[in-house]
């Protein structure tokens, strides 16, 4: 079912290699002359003269900085840096980053999300939320430890789960969109899963609070990293026996029903669609196509 799925930010060639996270001696041999390190702008990537992704030595890194392990690659040891400028700081959003996402090929696209999403967790974790202390860097970069002695809490990056739905009837498909969306713009219903919660009751739930809608018969298609900052898109399909729409109007500025036609228009980005489709790199994108494809 998701073979055909084109995922933005998933299909990583770099070995994560735990084994070597929880070896501090093999972790250190690694940072050798032979270690690359990704060069970032802030958050952002410094891109190649090919458009890809562009890699430096360890030398590269500022020396007050925390190096953060993302794997081997061809026998070598990949390394982010957390630069203390990041730190305690809130990055605005930066104008570069779809352009970015819509060039980038589509490994090193995978490989830059997961040392973003890493990076930015080291820079905003700096502190026990147990007990206050400060954290350090630990197993590689893939946790932060407390320092202090009556604590000594371990930490690990986080992963927020977020069900972004297709919700069918007779052979349309329930799209919404935001007030901060773009004109004409409509995508998928999505919202953050709950705790205590399945997939399936997120999807229900989420679906019922911004649109009045009640689904039915939730099953997964496929799901997506986003790095923005850490968030799992759990891409679902939905069914329901009742069209009528209730807009949470502190949630959605408009819901509506779209036939096979807008959709297969939106997505080919043809002049007379009646809405404006999400891009391709977003699994919102990749589950319209699939939803077109399948029936």
């Amino acid at each position: 079912m998701t073979a055909a799925l084109d995922i933005a930010f998933a299909g990583s060639g770099i070995d994560r290699a735990d084994h070597v996270r929880a070896d501090p001696a093999a972790l250190s041999a690694l940072k050798d002359w032979r270690a690359r390190l990704l060069r970032l702008d802030g958050l952002a990537p410094e891109l190649s003269d090919e458009g890809g992704l562009s890699w430096g030595t360890l030398a590269d890194a500022d020396p007050a900085a925390e190096l953060v392990f993302l794997g081997l690659k061809d026998g070598r040891g990949c390394f982010a840096a957390v630069a203390p400028s990041l730190i305690g700081s809130v990055a605005p959003p930066d104008p570069r980053m779809r352009t970015i996402m819509m060039t980038l090929p589509g490994e090193d696209l995978a490989i830059y999300g997961a040392a973003r999403a890493l990076v930015d967790w080291h820079a905003r974790h700096r502190f026990c939320a147990r007990c206050g202390s400060a954290t350090v860097l630990g197993k590689g970069g893939w946790q932060r430890n407390c320092t202090s002695d009556a604590c000594k809490a371990e930490h690990f990056p986080r992963v927020d789960p977020v069900t972004i739905m297709l919700v069918e009837h007779d052979g349309q498909l329930l799209l919404g969109r935001q007030p901060r969306f773009p004109a004409g713009f409509y995508s998928a219903l999505a919202g953050f899963v709950e705790p205590g919660e399945s997939i399936e009751e997120a999807v229900r739930r989420e679906v019922f609070e911004e649109a009045g809608v009640t689904a039915r018969d939730v099953t997964y298609v496929a799901s997506q990293p986003w790095p923005f900052p850490s968030s799992l898109m759990l891409g679902c399909h939905a069914f329901t026996d009742d069209p009528a729409i209730t807009i949470d109007a502190t949630e959605l500025e408009d819901a509506r029903w779209f036939g096979r036609a807008e959709v297969a228009a939106a997505v080919t980005g043809a002049s007379d669609a009646p809405f404006v489709a999400p891009p391709a790199v977003a699994i919102a994108h990749q589950l319209l196509r699939w939803w077109l494809a399948r029936s």
